[in-house]
């Protein structure tokens, strides 16, 4: 065979090829250029169905709700200064019960001002919730509180207690919910229930869909280890110093609703 006759058959196996990575065919069954085996032809997987999807593990007796219902949430996932998340959320989104319990306090007054900032009234608007697994909830800086909500009222979890508002030192912020975890205390130690547990786990697996996921074991092993009631540490107030220990509850003036619930309601026991 003459050599050009040669170069033409080169040539034009070259150009029928299909295109692959350089130096290896992709034609199936051809053999690689370097061992001389060959390539296994493309398998079709079998049909099959679609995968089941399993809920997630009950962690506790209880069942939680995301504390916004019905609307486009975002939340910070670390700590800032004091254990809570501020959830921003358009103005008017429900605030509601994360957990059945009883409201513990209310506050339908913006009383914040600037000049002052007092510890107390930072939240402006709120609503706490003793929640049936021991676990105080707070949801703050509302617009406005929903009818029927009051001290001693029994709510299950996902009744609107309010709405998405900035009173309180959020007032130059967009509309958010102030949201933290602690335990039950008299209302004069207000720092406590501004937050003391780190909230954004529960809030994630709430949200996707996890509502048996507690703070009670976290809330409780803290209250053990730093006592029911220590002193504020972080953005307090010169002039409101807390006391030695616990007395008769201060005495309401009539601008002031009440805030505590007026008989003891029963708890999960320890451990449960």
């Amino acid at each position: 065979m003459r050599t050009g006759t040669l170069a033409l058959i080169l040539l034009t196996a070259a150009c029928s090829a299909p295109a692959g990575v350089a130096g290896v065919s992709t034609v199936p069954g051809s053999p690689r250029p370097d061992d001389g085996q060959t390539f296994a032809a493309p398998v079709t997987p079998p049909e099959a169905d679609d995968p089941v999807r399993l809920p997630p593990p009950k962690l506790s007796k209880f069942k939680y709700a995301f504390p916004v219902k019905d609307c486009r949430v975002t939340y910070a996932r670390k700590r800032l200064v004091i254990p809570k998340s501020t959830i921003w959320a358009p103005q008017g989104c429900a605030f509601v019960a994360p957990v059945d319990g009883v409201i513990r306090e209310v506050n339908v007054q913006n009383r914040w001002v600037p000049s002052t900032d007092r510890g107390a009234d930072r939240e402006g608007r709120f609503v706490t919730l003793l929640g049936k697994d021991g676990v105080l909830y707070l949801g703050g800086h509302l617009d406005s509180i929903a009818d029927g909500i009051r001290p001693g009222v029994k709510v299950k979890a996902g009744r609107t207690l309010g709405r998405v508002g900035n009173t309180g030192n959020a007032r130059d912020t967009a509309s958010n919910l102030y949201f933290a975890i602690s335990w039950p205390v008299d209302s004069r130690y207000w720092w406590i229930r501004r937050g003391m547990v780190d909230p954004w786990d529960y809030l994630d697996a709430w949200f996707n869909g996890n509502r048996t996921y507690s703070p009670r074991p976290e809330t409780m092993a803290l209250r053990k280890k730093v006592g029911k009631l220590p002193p504020c540490s972080v953005q307090c107030s010169g002039k409101e110093q807390p006391p030695a220990k616990p007395n008769k509850p201060p005495k309401q003036t009539e601008d002031e609703p009440p805030v505590v619930i007026p008989f003891a309601i029963e708890t999960v026991g320890p451990g449960q």
